[in-house]
C-alpha cells in the first residue's frame, strides 16, 4: 500500500505482534495506521448471539482500520492477529500530513477504500439470498478476480479456512465444508491437502 520508507520518514513505528493478540477493540477511537508487513489481522465482531462475523482479513502490505481515522467514528469492530505478525504504525496527525504531501498515496488510500466498498456490496447482496454454494463461490470469484486478479482454473489459493469462511459469509462452518466438496465434485475448486483452489 504505502510505501514502508515514506511510512518510516513521517515517524511510523513498526510493532511486532503475538499471535490472537488484540490491536484495538471495537468502540476505541481511531488515533492510528495499520499497515501488516508480515503475519495477517482480522477485523471481526460479535452478534447478540455470540457468534463472530468477520469483516475482513488483511495480509502483508495491507491496512486495516483506516475509515475511522476520517470521519472521526469509532471503530466498528476488533483488529485481531491471526498469526505472529509485524504491522507498522502511523499516528493519525502524520497520516494526514503524509497524504497532504503525496497526493499519489492519496489516491491509492481512496482506491483502496472504494474497492473494499465494492467488497461489502457484493457480500451483502450474497449473504441476503443466495444459495450457499453460490454465495462461496461469487467470494472466491472476487477474491481471484477483483482482488489477486489472477486467470485460469485453480491458479487461486484460497487463504482463508473453512470456518473463516462461514464466519464472512454468515454460514455454518459444517455448510460450507459441504458445500465446497459439492463444488469440488462439479469441477469448479479443486482440493489439494486440504486447501482450496479455485
Amino acid at each position: 500500500m504505502i510505501p514502508q520508507e515514506i511510512l518510516l520518514s513521517f515517524q511510523a513505528e513498526i510493532k511486532s505482534f503475538r499471535k490472537d493478540e488484540k490491536i484495538f477493540s471495537e468502540n476505541d477511537t481511531a488515533r492510528n495506521y495499520y499497515q501488516v508487513i508480515s503475519g495477517a489481522v482480522k477485523m471481526s465482531n460479535f452478534n447478540d448471539d455470540g457468534k463472530e462475523f468477520i469483516q475482513g482479513i488483511f495480509y502483508k502490505q495491507q491496512s486495516f482500520g483506516e475509515p475511522p481515522l476520517f470521519i472521526d467514528v469509532k471503530y466498528p469492530a476488533s483488529a485481531i492477529t491471526l498469526s505472529d505478525s509485524e504491522i507498522i504504525v502511523l499516528p493519525k496527525e502524520q497520516l494526514l500530513v503524509l497524504l497532504q504531501q503525496h497526493p499519489k498515496v492519496h489516491l491509492t488510500i481512496t482506491q483502496n477504500l472504494a474497492q473494499r466498498l465494492y467488497y461489502k456490496a457484493i457480500i451483502a447482496s450474497e449473504i441476503s439470498g443466495q444459495e450457499p454454494m453460490h454465495r462461496i463461490l461469487r467470494f472466491l470469484d472476487y477474491l481471484k478476480n477483483d482482488v489477486h486478479k489472477l486467470s485460469g482454473n485453480f491458479t487461486f489459493k484460497v487463504p482463508y479456512t473453512r470456518q473463516q469462511i462461514a464466519d464472512i459469509l454468515g454460514l455454518r462452518v459444517e455448510t460450507v465444508i459441504r458445500s465446497i466438496k459439492s463444488l469440488e465434485k462439479k469441477g469448479e475448486v479443486k482440493i489439494l491437502s486440504r486447501k482450496v483452489f479455485r
